[in-house]
């Protein structure tokens, strides 16, 4: 059994029928109860595929995210990691040049192609505002074969955007000149780019491995990004809700929670500017920030699905009826009897592992135990197993 075939399973119950007919039916404000573990990323994906439509994921903290991105992955392609850019506010020497270049990605691609995606996100990285779809096009630079384009002008854009020049590209806002050529790491690709010039006119941009430096991939056209994140001369930031289209589903994990962090956050982040001494030059916390009152006007203007025992939003709950995985505490006997007892009962058992050698090694584990067990093997390692009572399978 396919990964794809697996996470149709889910789609099947009563329940799920009723959130997809209510999704198309733009009854939004919907109240999720009894979602437990990995229940949470096979409903999600399967309302993406039935949809077609962004769906975007708001989780409690950075590793929750970050399972479920992994479970989404496995499940379903175009799936997007959003994260936050820096730890706390005004830190920006400690920022993560690779999530802001995951954010730069995320917003190039949903400004594109929105319908395409699966966003996975969660709380600290909605509190940091993003710019605009037409600030983001203005301190784009595009590039294409052919363009007539000097190698000086180039320069010239890329210290503007606050590119380092370098000997060797190494991280991105890194760019180096070597005759002829430019290598430029963009913000807005996960390998840097080489652009070949004869004279003015580019003959060839090809992206390329850092370490071998040999070419991965040939391009008609690039686009530039740099750090849009802390880049202080732009100030017509919105929130990343504000980006999406209305029509955007968004699944929110414990609404309640998310407001009182996000007021935390943008109380934390006023002390921390007032403490600034005048000769500072820093954008004030409004601007760079969301505060819990524009995230909540920002979510009501979508299709809302709540998780969890209780809302802030919804009076339509809809609720699943899935329950955790017991401990087995390493027993393979308890195991065995637990798959034996849900299969007398009517349920379909699916053993997820991480790969073919775990797989292998279950299936010689029982045979040494010599007992008799129903289940179905399958490559798919998963954040937290479930167990089922609407579908009937564990």
């Amino acid at each position: 059994m396919s990964n794809k075939d697996i996470s149709q399973l889910f789609v099947k119950s009563l329940q799920t029928q009723k959130l997809e007919s209510s999704i198309a039916k733009n009854e939004n404000k919907i109240l999720l109860k009894g979602l437990i573990g990995s229940s949470l990323s096979f409903l999600v994906s399967s309302i993406f595929s039935k949809n077609q439509k962004l769906t975007v994921l708001i989780l409690e903290n950075k590793e929750t995210a970050a399972y479920h991105f992994n479970d989404l992955e496995k499940l379903k392609n175009n799936v997007l990691f959003y994260p936050e850019s820096y730890k706390n506010p005004y830190t920006t020497s400690n920022t993560d040049n690779s999530n802001i270049l995951l954010r730069a990605d995320v917003l190039n691609k949903i400004n594109s192609n929105p319908n395409n995606y699966l966003v996975v996100t969660h709380y600290k990285a909605l509190f940091e505002k993003v710019v605009t779809k037409s600030e983001l096009q203005k301190n784009t630079l595009n590039i294409k074969v052919e363009d007539e384009l000097s190698i000086d002008f180039i320069n010239e854009i890329l210290f503007e955007y606050e590119f380092s020049r370098v000997d060797f590209v190494t991280q991105p806002g890194d760019f180096s000149v070597r005759g002829g050529i430019i290598d430029v790491f963009s913000f807005s690709n996960d390998k840097p780019y080489r652009i070949e010039f004869f004279g003015d006119e580019i003959t060839r941009i090809r992206s390329f491995d850092l370490e071998s430096q040999l070419s991965i991939k040939n391009y008609c056209e690039i686009k530039i990004i740099p750090n849009i994140q802390s880049d202080i001369k732009i100030e017509n930031r919105v929130n990343f809700l504000d980006i999406l289209s209305p029509n955007t589903s968004i699944f929110l994990k414990n609404s309640k929670y998310l407001l009182k962090e996000i007021k935390l956050l943008f109380e934390k982040s006023i002390s921390t500017y007032e403490d600034f001494s005048d000769s500072t030059v820093q954008l004030k916390p409004q601007v760079l920030f969301s505060s819990s009152k524009e995230i909540k006007s920002s979510l009501i203007k979508h299709k809302l699905i709540e998780i969890g025992s209780n809302s802030i939003f919804n009076d339509n709950e809809i609720k699943y009826d899935v329950k955790p995985q017991p401990s087995f505490n390493k027993s393979f006997e308890l195991l065995i009897e637990n798959l034996n007892n849900y299969e007398k009962l009517g349920f379909q058992n699916y053993l997820c592992c991480a790969n073919e050698q775990q797989k292998n090694r279950f299936s010689d584990i029982f045979d040494n135990l010599d007992l008799d067990v129903n289940y179905i093997p399958i490559i798919l390692p998963l954040y937290q197993g479930f167990i089922d009572n609407d579908n009937k399978i564990v």
